[in-house]
């Protein structure tokens, strides 16, 4: 699977301008947590097109810079699909799996 990182919150602004043309999947990440590891093997495992992930403790203000532009409560790991710059759909933890992810993308 093919993701780019955000690092920074110029570069997710960019990519939440772009949800207008694409439905983007944003999966907010720990590294330190099993079960965000987890959820990160499962949104690995699908093909997806426009798909980023952000390092909630490296990128804590990104993280936080999305959950207030999209009026999500942070969660993580959290999926995320967005659509015209809105979250069209969200899970969290354990729900965030490969179907889940190709469902909410059908």
């Amino acid at each position: 699977m093919n993701y780019t990182e955000i690092l920074d919150i110029e570069q997710w602004q960019q990519i939440l301008a772009s949800s207008n043309e694409n439905p983007i999947v944003v999966l907010k990440h720990s590294t330190t947590c099993p079960i965000s590891a987890a959820a990160y093997r499962e949104f690995t495992s699908v093909e997806l097109q426009h798909a980023y992930l952000v390092k909630v403790i490296e990128n804590r203000d990104v993280s936080n810079e999305i959950a207030k532009d999209l009026q999500v409560q942070h969660a993580s790991p959290q999926a995320i699909v967005i659509e015209n710059g809105q979250a069209t759909w969200q899970a969290t933890h354990n729900h965030i799996t490969a179907d889940a992810l190709i469902e909410a993308l059908a």
